[in-house]
């Protein structure tokens, strides 16, 4: 089941065009539109799917046509107002809640049970570091770019700090590349659809912001060693003696450099870093 509503003709009621200074740029392939909702898992909870970014309402049309219940965050206030217009029924019918703000401010549902979104990709990765830590599958919209760093594996050129912190959270893949001809206007790069699907990392952490932030730093020095990295970002991590956790760590790791480092180690070096590197105050 698919929705029923023209992307065009949505845009043509809203009485928008699209402005790329403001990161809007509307989905109005109506075949793209038709696949996002089915990239989430096949047993995934639809009773209340998120949307981020409603625009003109193309994909939250069929969001609703799939799922039980959808709540959209749009921050346009004109926009907003349009889509509590245009849906109004499906409003009334307790089927579909605009909430007008800043998503980034606002607060997400608490059972939110999937997100399938068109981030702004001004600020998607703020956006996807608040959904991700609701243990909800999500199907999101990003810049190709971001999307295959935020799937790369180590030792890859794209592998980095997205790719860790991502992974700490979920399995991420890039189920669709999405060329600039699918949106309204069509925006300066490519585009890629991304599915995050919940699970329990295969290591440990014993302070999950340290982790994060520890990732952070090394990864921010990413050509010098993990040694020189260590040493050189301590104000970032938040070490008080990171010579400490240099001298405790095997030769081998502090040799590498940080994009060849699995997820696995950053977690072992991580906990080396809290038993030797944070003083009483860290």
């Amino acid at each position: 089941m698919t929705g029923s509503r023209s992307p065009d003709r949505l845009l043509g009621r809203a009485g928008v065009s699209g402005n790329p200074d403001r990161d809007q740029h509307f989905l109005v392939d109506e075949r793209v539109l038709d696949r996002l909702p089915t990239y989430l898992p096949d047993d995934a909870d639809r009773s209340h799917v998120l949307e981020i970014g409603g625009g003109t309402g193309a994909l939250t049309d069929r969001l609703l046509a799939t799922s039980d219940r959808v709540t959209v965050i749009e921050r346009d206030p004109d926009l907003a107002a349009f889509l509590r217009r245009e849906f109004g029924d499906e409003r009334t019918a307790g089927r579909l809640t605009v909430i007008e703000g800043d998503a980034l401010e606002r607060d997400l549902p608490a059972d939110a049970t999937a997100s399938v979104s068109n981030l702004p990709y001004g600020v998607s990765s703020e956006i996807t570091f608040r959904l991700l830590p609701l243990g909800v599958p999500t199907v999101l919209m990003f810049q190709r770019e971001f999307a295959e760093r935020m799937a790369a594996e180590p030792g890859t050129s794209e592998y980095g700090r997205l790719s860790v912190s991502a992974g700490h959270y979920a399995a991420v893949e890039v189920v669709e590349p999405v060329p600039a001809t699918a949106f309204s206007p069509p925006p300066a790069v490519e585009s890629a659809v991304v599915r995050t699907t919940p699970r329990d990392p295969d290591y440990e952490v014993a302070d999950e912001a340290f982790f994060l932030r520890f990732v952070k730093a090394v990864f921010t020095q990413r050509r010098k060693t993990v040694r020189n990295a260590i040493r050189n970002t301590a104000h970032i991590s938040g070490l008080s003696d990171p010579d400490a956790v240099v001298a405790a760590a095997d030769e081998a790791t502090m040799s590498k450099r940080a994009g060849d480092l699995s997820p696995d180690d950053f977690a072992a070096l991580a906990g080396l870093a809290l038993e030797h590197g944070v003083g009483t105050d860290g």
